[in-house]
């Protein structure tokens, strides 16, 4: 059974740092391109970053670029997030997503980010 479990989620001041990590089970890791997606309020879900599976390649919505960072430890089957000068616009509950061509994908069931004061 594939699980993907994220954590570091919570309350952040504005222009604060935060780390999400998803940790992944029951699938080959190294098979996957992992991505992470946010969904605030009344919004559509919208992709904030995407490494590939050998961790070389980084892609980033316009939003976060300079802000955030996607990372993989294929090591410990693990993504990272790095969330850094945080604003309350990215408040949302943050997903982590394996992708890959022809098979199934999956997703985590999501972590609470919010920044505020």
């Amino acid at each position: 059974q594939v699980q993907l479990v994220e954590s570091g989620g919570g309350l952040v001041q504005p222009g604060g740092s935060m780390r999400l990590s998803c940790a992944a089970s029951g699938l080959t890791f190294t098979n996957y391109a992992m991505r992470w997606y946010r969904q605030a309020p009344g919004k559509e879900r919208e992709l904030v970053a995407g490494i590939s599976s050998a961790g070389d390649i980084t892609n980033y919505a316009d939003s976060v670029k300079g802000r955030f960072s996607i990372s993989r430890d294929n090591a410990k089957n693990t993504v990272y997030l790095q969330m850094n000068m945080l604003k309350p616009e990215d408040t949302a509950v943050y997903y982590c997503h394996a992708y890959r061509e022809w098979y199934p994908n999956y997703w985590g069931q999501g972590t609470q980010v919010t920044v505020s004061s």
